[in-house]
């Protein structure tokens, strides 16, 4: 039954999505449009969120001359963050500072995922506002809009749609085995904990798949949701991809591309102020675990002298026994633009209140800039 309602939802789907489908990437998503000499006011103006919305086009995508051969394609990267808490550092340095590097390359998409802040409780006004802070912070630490797709998620249809469609093949034991689900519906509580939850990951995969993208950045704990998307991408692949997919207009022998992690080697996982052993996290009860990108730099200094250290002399990293130590100096790596080798050699001999201030002020001479833009686009 699941072929039979899947193959014609390929048949019969809105044009929004089977121009997705069956182009890699079909979605015309025109760059946010530049009115002024502040380029990012026309993305931010709207404040009760009427005007904040996605130019996309369902248009099927024409060439306009000869085919580009492939060798001369950009690989394609899809990523987002969830408007939900604060940004913090963790969301920074594993994720939103490596799309800086990555939109210079690849043709990258970078979006608000608002419908995955959804599955648990929520204030509508309070996911509003976040929505367009978050869009502001992108563009604050540098995503550039000339260089990449800058939307949200709910505003492009097609995401739940394909969702749906991916649900129907889903088996339900494949979503039972996600770890977050475990841990999260267990912090909730069973009455608490909604179908969504259990399906994040089926959303997750229609976010990648719809673009048909190659990569895919992801931090540790989101591997296991990784795979799941390439499992999915395989099974529809199998189920429909071929002389059927042809013949609903599909191009190649696949519905999909199977998406490939990009693991940055440093700061895919930046891990709490308060216990080195697990990530920093928004929704951590304790903000003194975390680094606000949006933190004044009392505060910021303040959350550095508290951290959690430990007795042993002298600052190291790897050592598994100081956990701590190696999350704060592998922070100051990432801030400082030094290499691995270099702050161990400059910070070998210091003793906690040395480095605690040095990590401080490197800190909060990075963050300020990213502030003082951030202001100017929130005016």
């Amino acid at each position: 039954m699941g072929r039979v309602v899947f193959s014609h939802f390929l048949a019969n789907s809105s044009p929004r999505l089977a121009t997705s489908l069956r182009c890699y990437g079909g979605f015309q998503i025109r760059r946010w449009k530049r009115p002024s000499s502040n380029p990012q006011h026309r993305l931010l103006s709207a404040r009760n969120g009427s005007g904040f919305r996605c130019c996309c086009s369902a248009s099927l995508l024409q060439p306009a001359g000869p085919e580009t051969s492939p060798s001369s394609v950009k690989k394609r990267i899809v990523s987002g963050v969830q408007p939900t808490g604060s940004i913090h550092l963790g969301n920074y340095l594993g994720a939103i500072r490596n799309w800086i590097l990555l939109q210079n390359t690849y043709d990258t998409f970078f979006f608000i995922v608002d419908l995955h802040a959804i599955t648990l409780p929520y204030d509508a006004q309070q996911l509003s506002k976040a929505t367009r802070d978050t869009a502001a912070l992108y563009l604050a630490c540098g995503v550039d809009t000339s260089k990449a797709s800058v939307f949200v998620q709910s505003h492009v249809r097609a995401h739940a749609e394909l969702m749906w469609l991916l649900s129907s093949v889903t088996p339900v034991g494949w979503l039972n085995r996600m770890i977050q689900f475990k841990e999260k519906s267990r912090k909730a509580g069973d009455e608490n904990v909604g179908v969504g939850l259990l399906t994040y990951p089926v959303l997750m995969a229609s976010d990648i798949l719809l673009y048909q993208s190659d990569f895919v950045p992801v931090g540790e704990d989101q591997k296991q949701h990784l795979e799941l998307t390439r499992e999915l991408a395989e099974r529809v692949n199998h189920l429909f991809g071929g002389r059927k997919w042809k013949k609903l207009g599909g191009r190649g022998g696949s519905v999909f591309k199977v998406p490939e992690p990009l693991i940055p080697p440093v700061g895919a996982r930046v891990m709490s102020l308060t216990d080195g052993l697990s990530k920093m996290s928004k929704s951590a009860p304790s903000d003194q675990s975390r680094i606000n990108l949006l933190d004044p730099k009392d505060v910021i200094a303040n959350k550095i002298k508290r951290c959690k250290t430990d007795s042993f002399p002298g600052m190291e990293f790897d050592n598994p026994e100081r956990p701590e130590c190696n999350n704060l100096l592998s922070i100051y790596q990432l801030i400082s633009g030094k290499t691995k080798e270099e702050v161990a050699e400059e910070c070998r001999d210091m003793n906690w209140g040395t480095f605690k201030s040095l990590l401080a002020d490197a800190l909060i001479d990075h963050l300020q800039p990213i502030q003082k833009v951030l202001r100017k686009l929130q005016v």
